[in-house]
């Protein structure tokens, strides 16, 4: 095979590539946008592929099957979360902290089903479901302990504080979705107020870890 036509028949393979990426990318889309406030039951396969207007074969061609292609959607949904948490280093660190839980409430109030299933721990007890939601736990936990103490890595009395208020927020969270009394700012504020407590309750055990000067005035 001489090099242009290698080259050639590398161009064709990379546009492939390219084409198939951009599909599974399209059909991830549109599941998201299913799945939004519709529950993994609630849909077959058959309803899948006439909203995405596509045979079902081609579902199953990308993601084998109707968990994987649920997995996929949820992996892809959490990710922009997972990365806006990690982002924002330049900021103030209360402006971060804002920032951080006001992503992730607007993440549970526009992904509710998704949502419910990462906290809830998917169909049955789905163990890459629980790995998704302990991703987002760590993530969470970093972002704060970073805003809070200027890293990530920090003592486990510490990290437990802050587990123990994600785990707090996650309970009132899915209470919030499913009854939207409150205003997503109202929320967001209520929770930066419970973080102070538990910051101000860790410092108060662990010395070395002293609240921020936002905490001290919640």
């Amino acid at each position: 095979m001489n090099n242009s036509h290698q080259r050639g028949t590398e161009r064709t393979q990379a546009r492939g590539t390219e084409r198939s990426l951009a599909r599974r990318a399209e059909l991830i889309a549109i599941g998201r946008k299913l799945f939004a406030d519709t529950s993994y039951d609630a849909l077959s396969m058959d309803d899948i592929a006439r909203h995405a207007h596509v045979a079902k074969g081609l579902i199953y061609y990308y993601f084998k099957s109707k968990r994987g292609y649920y997995l996929s959607i949820i992996e892809d949904s959490v990710a922009g979360l997972v990365t806006r948490a990690a982002e924002g280093l330049e900021l103030p660190p209360e402006q971060r902290v804002h920032r951080t839980i006001d992503g992730y409430l607007r993440y549970a109030e526009h992904n509710q089903a998704a949502y419910r299933t990462i906290i809830n721990g998917g169909v049955g007890f789905d163990t890459e479901v629980q790995d998704i939601r302990d991703g987002v736990r760590e993530a969470m936990v970093q972002a704060i302990a970073e805003g809070a103490y200027g890293r990530r890595q920090i003592a486990p009395l510490a990290r437990m504080g802050l587990v123990g208020w994600l785990c707090g927020v996650e309970g009132a969270t899915l209470e919030w979705i499913a009854r939207p009394e409150l205003p997503r700012e109202s929320m967001r504020d209520l929770l930066v107020k419970m973080l102070g407590g538990t910051l101000r309750a860790i410092e108060e055990l662990e010395p070395a870890y002293l609240a921020p000067p936002a905490a001290r005035r919640d």
